[in-house]
């Protein structure tokens, strides 16, 4: 996927140079429909260190519809999966410190004990790891497994749990699922492991399903026909689901709507078709440009200059400023010395960045 370049904005607007007026903690505009499942309210998540706290997720807002897919993406450390860990309450609790508030169908995550966990753990939300084989226990057969979480939340039989189990193998797209049902998760390919987890995830019918980069290990091929089968199953039964990835083409491939994370803080939210279009954080901008595109003859790739920074030890200011293209636009060290908030910029999106005309700015970057 090549990203589409950004239109000039008129000569009319805001001064390149300006700082972006009074910021603001604002809902984004033009809220999507369906029902929220989860509300993630100001989220820490730190955990302690020989060399001091490390920061993984700080001051993170967002919420999840039903019928409609969230996209989370970044570099590798930007806090996507283990923000994503902390809504089934998955973070030891003795190694973890967590604040803020996670309402998962109108229940509070945050400092729950066990045993409401576990209830809602595979009933109301349900997570697809990175790894199936992982994932899956290698000493039983995988239809069991299905069998045991259907179990865990259903008052039926074995039996009834392992038709069940059956009938998600076959829903899936597994062939011959009654056989498959009694095989080990080293005997499927990779892409009927991941279709296997699928299935264990989405056999008690949860409103909230998380795809934590389900389609890395698998070939171009097996990646399409995952894509395909999530997106069918969410109109089936019209689930929220959220995809954490760092694959901007599956993005515009099957997210409705997309927030963007660095250094464990969200930098930009929207619709992701105008999130893709028209990036106004000068990060999203920059992952949109290192992209391949088929439709340009280069014999190099762009690159973001620089590494991500420690979680251990952020920078001042906005964590992104050293390896931001756009930071001598901003007059003075404001990038350097003040953390800009997470505010409105347009209708349906919020960025948090100092610019004041962001899309002018990076108009001029894409050109030059």
């Amino acid at each position: 996927m090549s990203a589409q370049p950004v239109p000039p904005v008129p000569s009319s607007a805001v001064p390149q140079n300006a700082v972006a007026a009074a910021p603001e903690r604002n809902v984004v505009d033009q809220a999507p429909k369906g029902e929220v499942v989860l509300k993630i309210t100001d989220l820490c998540v730190r955990f302690p260190s020989d060399e001091g706290p490390v920061n993984a997720v700080q001051d993170l807002t967002y919420e999840a519809r039903l019928g409609r897919t969230l996209a989370i993406v970044g570099e590798s450390g930007s806090g996507k999966s283990v923000s994503s860990m902390a809504v089934l309450g998955l973070h030891n609790p003795k190694r973890s410190s967590i604040t803020g508030s996670i309402l998962l169908d109108g229940t509070e995550i945050v400092g729950a004990d066990e045993a409401t966990l576990r209830k809602l753990r595979s009933n109301t939300a349900a997570m697809i790891f990175q790894d199936p084989l992982s994932a899956l226990h290698p000493f039983y057969k995988v239809g069991n497994q299905i069998a045991e979480a259907y179990l865990a939340h259903n008052s039926v039989s074995k039996d009834v749990a392992r038709k069940r189990a059956v009938e998600m193998l076959e829903l899936v797209g597994i062939p011959n699922p009654q056989r498959r049902a009694k095989q080990f998760p080293h005997e499927f390919s990779g892409g009927m492991r991941q279709r296997a987890m699928i299935a264990l995830g989405l056999v008690n019918n949860p409103k909230l399903l998380i795809a934590d980069e389900p389609t890395t290990a698998l070939d171009v091929t097996v990646q399409a026909q995952i894509l395909d089968l999530v997106k069918s199953l969410q109109r089936e039964f019209g689930s929220a689901v959220i995809l954490i990835t760092h694959d901007l083409g599956v993005v515009a491939e099957v997210s409705d709507d997309i927030l963007v994370m660095y250094a464990g803080r969200a930098v930009e939210r929207g619709l992701a078709k105008d999130v893709l279009a028209r990036p106004q954080h000068p990060y999203t901008h920059a992952l949109l440009q290192s992209l391949p595109s088929a439709s340009e003859d280069s014999d190099q790739l762009q690159t973001i200059k620089g590494t991500p920074p420690s979680l251990v030890n952020l920078p001042s200011g906005c964590s992104f400023h050293p390896r931001c293209t756009a930071r001598d636009r901003v007059p003075g060290d404001a990038c350097a010395t003040v953390l800009p908030d997470l505010r409105v910029s347009s209708p349906g999106r919020q960025i948090r960045c100092h610019l004041a005309n962001p899309e002018q700015v990076l108009a001029q970057e894409g050109a030059s």
